[in-house]
């Protein structure tokens, strides 16, 4: 079916405000307030900083993805097989039933509806959250324009009564003097912690299958639409991100205690709008949420269906992926946090060295640079790790960037470096070399 320009710029627009939606979840709520506030004047610095770090990433792997046809185990090719269907798919579930897809429906629980109904149960509340979750995801050909044409508009509509109000009556004046040392810093960091990669991994296989659904069947079509909807995502994500700083700007003179960054956005909500700000507060966090959930159950029931070899069906899995979210969410999200943070630590900087790899496939002939790059990672990112249960390891503090826990990116790139310099067991050439 050939497009128009007209409806190539419609697609273009639904498929972008579904990966924005997706991509803005509750977490991506609470960041950027606090670093406004810790910010102060320089707080557009500062949302600078975690925009590049956070949707600059999570757009990276996006484009990285989409030359793989959006699959994870395509991208982490250059590994050794084992290890990248082992990495592929401890990343699959850590964004999907055992921490991202939970949290998402916890986090909704406790920002949004505990504050208004305290005496409900967490298990009855997770059953309506996933259900609903089901009943819009278990369509997979619909997930992209449900997200996009009636979610997104609405998460917007409700996010812009916020700033409206916070931009034309102010809850404070902006401090002249930052409370943090290192602004530009701080929005970097903020931005990492997000782990959006995560994310972008498992929606582009959606979004990948969405386009082609939508009769763009040529690879280049694929990756104009797509590249033009990561566009309109990063646009959105920019001015979302910006107001919400500034609000957390306007809170930097005032006297508000030792408050955590939930806590501020609670806090900015009820001093804008009052009551009605605790409710629309929680309408924007269901919907930031439920976007969240829908394009992750989506990706993970997709991507567990294919391990299976369509032995379970992605009904079936949608199901089942629901199911165990519901269950885990009802720990909370600090115990979630607590559990799955050993492992998200040691394997988004392995992700991460992959996906810059990846851009320059076609200049690496040797796959021990790949291979290389991801052990050295993994071995300080482990060794941080263990450091963190108590293990004395003081040589770690010595290492450049261990003060912001990235001391990864020195090991990774001597890891690269010297795989470089290990030839290839044999004379076969990798798939790189292979296809030049």
């Amino acid at each position: 079916m050939q497009k128009n320009a007209k409806s190539s710029l419609k697609d273009v627009i639904v498929v972008g405000f579904a990966m924005f939606a997706i991509f803005f979840g509750a977490g991506n709520l609470i960041f950027p307030p606090y670093l406004g506030m810790v910010s102060g004047q320089e707080w557009f610095k500062g949302f600078l900083c975690f925009m590049i770090a956070d949707a600059g990433l999570a757009i990276m792997t996006v484009l990285a993805m989409i030359r793989y046809d959006g699959t994870v185990w395509s991208m982490l090719k250059r590994l050794h097989k084992p290890a990248a269907a082992v990495l592929a798919t401890v990343a699959m579930l850590c964004v999907g039933p055992l921490l991202c897809i939970p949290r998402t429906c916890a986090t909704t629980f406790e920002m949004g509806v505990l504050p208004l109904f305290p005496e409900c149960s967490p298990w009855l509340f997770g059953a309506l959250f996933f259900g609903a979750v089901f009943i819009l995801t278990v369509r997979p050909s619909a997930v992209i324009d449900i997200i996009g044409k009636f979610l997104t508009p609405a998460l917007l509509l409700t996010l812009a009564v916020l700033f409206v109000k916070g931009i034309i009556h102010p809850i404070g004046e902006i401090s002249t003097a930052a409370s943090t040392v290192n602004v530009a810093q701080e929005g970097l960091l903020a931005g990492y912690q997000t782990m959006d990669v995560f994310g972008a991994l498992a929606i582009t296989l959606v979004v990948v299958n969405t386009v082609k659904e939508k009769g763009y069947n040529e690879e280049k079509l694929r990756f104009s639409v797509i590249s033009k909807s990561s566009v309109v995502a990063v646009l959105g994500l920019f001015f979302v991100y910006c107001a919400l700083s500034f609000l957390g700007a306007t809170s930097s003179e005032l006297e508000l205690g030792a408050v955590n960054q939930a806590g501020l956005v609670v806090t900015i909500t009820e001093l804008l709008l009052q009551r009605f700000g605790v409710v629309l507060l929680a309408v924007i966090v269901l919907f930031a949420c439920l976007t969240t959930a829908i394009g992750l159950t989506s990706s993970s029931a997709e991507f567990f269906s294919r391990l299976t070899k369509n032995k379970i069906s992605y009904p079936v899995m949608v199901g089942i992926v629901c199911a165990v979210g519901m269950v885990i969410s009802t720990v909370g999200i600090s115990a979630m946090i607590e559990f799955a943070s050993p492992m998200l630590n040691i394997i988004y900087p392995i992700i991460l060295t992959q996906i810059i790899l990846s851009f320059f496939n076609e200049k690496i002939a040797n796959d021990n640079v790949y291979r290389g790059a991801a052990i050295g990672a993994f071995i300080v990112c482990t060794l941080d790790v263990i450091a963190g249960f108590g293990v004395e390891l003081p040589f770690l503090q010595y290492m450049p960037l261990d003060s912001v826990k990235l001391s990864w990116i020195l090991t990774a790139t001597l890891g690269g470096a010297i795989g470089a310099l290990i030839p290839m067991r044999g004379a076969k050439c990798s798939l790189a070399a292979q296809e030049a």
